[in-house]
């Protein structure tokens, strides 16, 4: 067997996906056209030249562009569900889902109880009907928020508190924007039993990371990748086995660096940190978790094994419960071995 159909075929659990960056391409133009949301592009072709990013700020730009398409509660219920098909199909058993709530009210004015719902729609139908499970990280763009909105947003997420939601989170563009400004969210959300998950370390250096770890007390890094810099930041994240959330096509696209033989995962793991592989925003970065794993195969000739403990490093990452944790484990352990009985 393959080692390409190995990793297409083992079961995954993913930590860092946006929900809004994982809108397919055809459905972004039927919302679009449904709405009569003027888009740059009005075919598939159009959409993949409009994803060629120059920086973040280009990115974010667009990422907003696509955002205005969702104006009502049925979009948000079938771009969640359409994702989730996706991750079944990639044998992705567990999905932790970025999603950025104030960004979709202020463009639609649809309430968060009512996104809320609808994605809760989409999520328990994707646990009944592909016996997958999917929680969310409610976010907000650091550049787009006042303080008093980042209080608003840990408000919002603490009311879906065991209906969901597991994690608060924050994006957007670094440079300017550190993460001390929304500490006083961050400890209303982590006081009401949220996780700290912010990005950090993507479009900045470690500065940022050190900043989420000792302001928002992160649980986990989103990106983190520029700890690399910093020799005393690459121990604290060792010695305290912080997870970080690695996007390596993402950070490829967003020119953090140039390309994927340059990308700085070998040194990241040869320093012992804890490593998980993710897709960021999948169509528009044109990759999925599948051809994550794939290009790195190819990229860094990684063995099985170190596949194997991306998949249970995101697992025990991951904040599903203890039992739920441990019963999976047992299984992807299992398959792990099947796979590899069948591979020989």
């Amino acid at each position: 067997m393959p080692i390409e159909t190995f990793l297409r075929q083992m079961p995954k659990v993913e930590l860092h996906v946006h929900l809004e960056g994982s809108i397919r391409p055809e459905t972004l133009l039927q919302l679009a056209q449904r709405h009569r949301i003027s888009l740059p592009a009005d075919s598939l072709e159009g959409l993949r030249q409009w994803y060629q990013f120059t920086d973040f700020p280009h990115f974010a730009e667009i990422y907003l562009a696509i955002s205005s398409c969702i104006q009502i509660p049925e979009d948000i219920e079938l771009i969640t569900c359409e994702f989730l098909r996706h991750q079944a199909a990639q044998n992705i058993v567990h999905s932790e889902v970025t999603y950025t709530p104030l960004t979709i009210f202020k463009k639609s004015g649809i309430l968060f109880h009512d996104q809320l719902a609808a994605i809760n729609r989409a999520r328990l139908w994707g646990e009944k009907t592909l016996g997958i499970s999917m929680t969310l990280t409610i976010d907000m763009s650091r550049e787009l928020v006042t303080e008093e909105e980042s209080l608003t947003v840990a408000d919002w997420a603490i009311s879906g508190l065991g209906n969901g939601v597991t994690g608060f989170g924050l994006g957007g563009y670094e440079v300017g924007f550190p993460p001390e400004r929304f500490k006083k969210a961050f400890d209303r959300a982590r006081a009401a039993g949220l996780a700290s998950l912010p990005h950090a370390g993507e479009t900045l250096g470690a500065e940022s990371i050190w900043g989420s770890l000792r302001s928002l007390h992160a649980q986990r890094i989103g990106h983190g990748v520029r700890c690399i810099d910093d020799r005393d930041l690459i121990k604290e994240l060792r010695d305290r086995q912080i997870p970080l959330e690695v996007c390596p096509t993402s950070n490829v696209c967003l020119k953090v660096v140039p390309n994927l033989s340059d990308h700085m995962l070998p040194s990241l793991i040869d320093e012992g940190l804890y490593i998980t592989i993710n897709s960021d925003d999948p169509p528009m970065f044109n990759t999925t978790l599948n051809d994550e794993y794939c290009r790195l195969a190819r990229a860094f000739g990684f063995s099985i094994e170190i596949f194997e403990q991306f998949a249970l490093n995101a697992l025990r990452a991951s904040l599903l419960p203890d039992n739920k944790r441990q019963s999976l484990e047992e299984k992807f352990k299992n398959e792990f071995l099947s796979l590899r009985i069948q591979n020989n």
